[in-house]
């Protein structure tokens, strides 16, 4: 949940708020919790005092009022709502020349499945996130962040407003990667694909409901699908064509774990 006023975000979530004050307690600007979480931030009370940061114990409800949901876990620490940064040319050359793959979301508009692709790329060890600038696509919020279990601080998330010139700009640079399930290369084939030309790999994560767009299809090396279950043989439908997308992101992200090591 957002405060305007203060512009603030609220980070609630006990593995969220705990991963926040452990690795970046400097940006917590107000801390709220419950008395059976008090002994869980110690440590964290000590810098807070240090820096003249408020921190209060207050009842549940009051945690609720503050993080819009009742799924708060007994904390929530304020942060500043910052800009998401611009995606430039200097970090895209960082990504090339340490060889960083990266992840680009095709206007992947839920948040707590923006939130399940952050946990799953900290888990599998990407750190680069890509996301338009577009309505259709959701932003940094109280639920991905809830739902990234403390992934927020291990992922570097960029802003971009043409996902189009993105692609064209990294044309030979990086293996560009369209997951579609219409697509004829498996997941399993990325990480061969990236080390046999030893560039990295830009997977595209498509829409909820329409999956990648066609400007994407058109300007992907490979488009990849997971394999299904043969199970549905013998003249029967395949009963279920997709998987959720921070499903799929788990399992192609774990088939790119390997990828240039």
């Amino acid at each position: 949940m957002k405060n305007d006023i203060r512009n603030e975000l609220a980070v609630c979530g006990f593995e969220a708020v705990k991963a926040l004050a452990k690795c970046n307690p400097q940006k917590i600007s107000r801390f709220y919790y419950t008395r059976d979480r008090m002994m869980d931030f110690k440590d964290l009370f000590k810098s807070l005092a240090e820096r003249k940061v408020p921190y209060n114990n207050i009842p549940e409800g009051e945690l609720e009022k503050l993080s819009g949901t009742p799924h708060h876990q007994g904390v929530v620490a304020m942060i500043r709502n910052e800009e998401i940064p611009h995606l430039n040319t200097e970090i895209t050359d960082e990504w090339l020349h340490n060889k960083e793959s990266a992840i680009l979301l095709d206007r992947v508009g839920n948040a707590n499945n923006l939130g399940a692709i952050v946990r799953s790329a900290a888990f599998f060890g990407f750190k680069n996130i890509v996301i338009p600038r577009d309505e259709a696509q959701s932003s940094v919020t109280t639920s991905s962040y809830r739902v990234a279990q403390g992934g927020m601080e291990y992922v570097n998330i960029y802003s971009i407003l043409s996902i189009e010139k993105l692609l064209v700009s990294m044309k030979g640079k990086m293996i560009r990667f369209g997951t579609d399930v219409r697509g004829r290369t498996p997941i399993a084939k990325i990480p061969e694909l990236c080390n046999e030309k030893k560039k990295p790999a830009l997977i595209v994560l498509g829409n909820e409901e329409h999956g990648i767009s066609r400007l994407v299809r058109d300007n992907c090396d490979e488009l990849v699908t997971i394999p299904f279950s043969s199970g549905a043989g013998e003249g029967k439908a395949q009963p279920i064509e997709s998987l959720n997308v921070a499903q799929a992101a788990a399992i192609v992200l774990y088939e790119c774990r390997d990828i240039l090591s």
